[in-house]
């Protein structure tokens, strides 16, 4: 039994899974919700199965790069878990489980996939995967037709993730670029990669584990008066 945890988009996503299948699963796109969602769907979608937490084979959970608050509210509750339940834990990087979801949705896709995850203004967590692996690491890009135009002018590009929208105007003007409005991420999408780490004993260290920012975190100057 595997319980995945995704929270570094806007999205959290908890999803529960059994000899490789899905069989439960909760999200809510609510803005700045996820500590106040995350543990509750946790509980509800464990009961829902009627299971308790101790019958968790693994905990899997989304390690970035994403939302610094939804990294550290994901990846905290799961190590707690892990630590509690004496449980392996399991890292997926955020876009590679992007990119599972994506493919397992479309098996007949043969083109580039490009997830894309908000990092404000317009720039972008992103990368190039085909259906062998990366072809472009993952960087924190400022959205230009030059980075892409290499990858447009072999073949068709898919761009899809929270990020994706706002570079349309920029990338969308290529004939072979596509996207992907309808795309949701989800817990479930890491299932595969999940279950292959399992297979293959690629746990973390649950003491020493650390989310994958990509960026430094950068606080904003508060806004409540009085506070500086």
């Amino acid at each position: 039994m595997l319980l995945l945890i995704e929270t570094a988009t806007p999205v959290c996503s908890v999803a529960l899974a059994r000899d490789g299948e899905i069989i439960a699963e909760l999200h809510s796109d609510e803005q700045n919700a996820h500590s106040s969602k995350l543990s509750p769907f946790i509980s509800q979608i464990l009961k829902q199965c009627g299971l308790r937490p101790a019958q968790l084979d693994a905990v899997c959970v989304s390690s970035g790069p994403g939302s610094y608050t939804g990294l550290r509210i994901g990846i905290s509750t799961a190590k707690g878990l892990c630590y509690a339940l004496d449980k392996p834990l399991i890292a997926v990087p955020t876009l590679q489980g992007m990119v599972a979801q994506y493919l397992t949705a479309h098996p007949n896709y043969q083109g580039f996939v490009c997830p894309m995850i908000d990092a404000r203004r317009m720039e972008c967590y992103t990368a190039i995967y085909n259906r062998q692996g990366e072809v472009r690491p993952v960087d924190a890009d400022i959205i230009v037709p030059a980075i892409y135009d290499n990858y447009l002018n072999q073949n068709e590009v898919v761009f899809f993730g929270d990020g994706a929208q706002k570079t349309r105007d920029i990338l969308g003007v290529h004939p072979n670029a596509r996207f992907a409005p309808d795309f949701l991420i989800s817990a479930s999408g890491m299932l595969p990669i999940a279950q292959q780490k399992l297979r293959n004993h690629q746990t973390e260290d649950v003491a020493y584990f650390e989310p994958y920012y990509l960026k430094d975190f950068v606080a904003k100057k508060s806004v409540v008066r009085g506070l500086r």
